[in-house]
């Protein structure tokens, strides 16, 4: 038996990177397991691959979270992994790609868990944000990804109160990886003049110096949607390498 049998986990972004980690944890466990993406082709293949459903999702446009919510009547987990990183300092970067990251985000959040709490709060559940390294420790040119990330930490802290002042038995947690050798950190690199230097820069921050696996990131998300963590809720899981310390 898995330790997630009998529970429907919804995860966005599930096509590939993170979201494909989890979504094969997930189901490797023993959940019947959504993968949310707009990446149809991907999310298709990968939901064929481990017995999984496909949903297409835009997380910026309410109208769609509406859709690939609608078939189910019952969500025991959502994570909320779907996001992009832009390089760029405050000078850097225009509003139009500032806006763009906070869309995905941080709304594509706010948009998640409202879509989703009307199927969790008669059971319970787990909502998993996936926040960053980047959400505790600022960086000179990701000053967007740091706005962003930061407001899902607090988002998830204020939401964790809520849930449980309501007595919904709705756990709100935020995952904090540090650099996962992932597709995302490929598209980052490609934005860089100099992509060999910064990742050796991704490397540097991590005291045990190297990347994190996708693997890493999908056991912390298992926990969390297990009743195993049933008592954790408002929690930063920082899985970073010790970049953090």
């Amino acid at each position: 038996m898995g330790v997630l049998d009998g529970k429907l986990a919804f995860v966005t972004g599930g096509a590939s990177g993170l979201g494909e980690a989890m979504a094969r944890a997930y189901a490797a466990e023993g959940a019947e397991v959504v993968i949310a993406d707009i990446d149809a082709a991907g999310g298709e293949a990968l939901a064929a691959e481990i017995g999984a459903k496909f949903v297409l999702l835009d997380v910026t446009q309410e109208s769609s979270w509406a859709q690939a919510v609608a078939p189910f009547e019952r969500i025991d987990v959502l994570v909320n992994n779907a996001g992009i990183t832009t390089l760029g300092s405050v000078e850097d970067l225009t509003l139009a790609q500032f806006r763009h990251e906070l869309d995905i985000d941080v709304l594509g959040v706010f948009m998640g868990i409202q879509a989703a709490l009307p199927r969790m709060k008669a059971h319970g559940g787990s909502i998993i944000n996936m926040s960053s390294l980047s959400g505790v420790k600022a960086s000179a040119n990701l000053c967007a990804y740091n706005a962003a990330k930061a407001a899902v930490t607090l988002m998830t802290k204020s939401c964790a109160l809520h849930f449980a002042e309501k007595g919904y038995g709705i756990r709100c947690n935020s995952i904090h990886p540090g650099a996962i050798h992932t597709p995302i950190i490929d598209k980052v690199l490609a934005q860089s003049d100099n992509p060999d230097a910064l990742y050796r820069s991704f490397v540097n921050v991590h005291p045990v110096g190297r990347l994190g696996k996708p693997e890493e990131i999908a056991a912390i998300a298992v926990y969390l949607a297990s009743d195993a963590s049933a008592f954790a809720t408002g929690a930063e899981f920082r899985v970073d390498g010790g970049a953090s310390i």
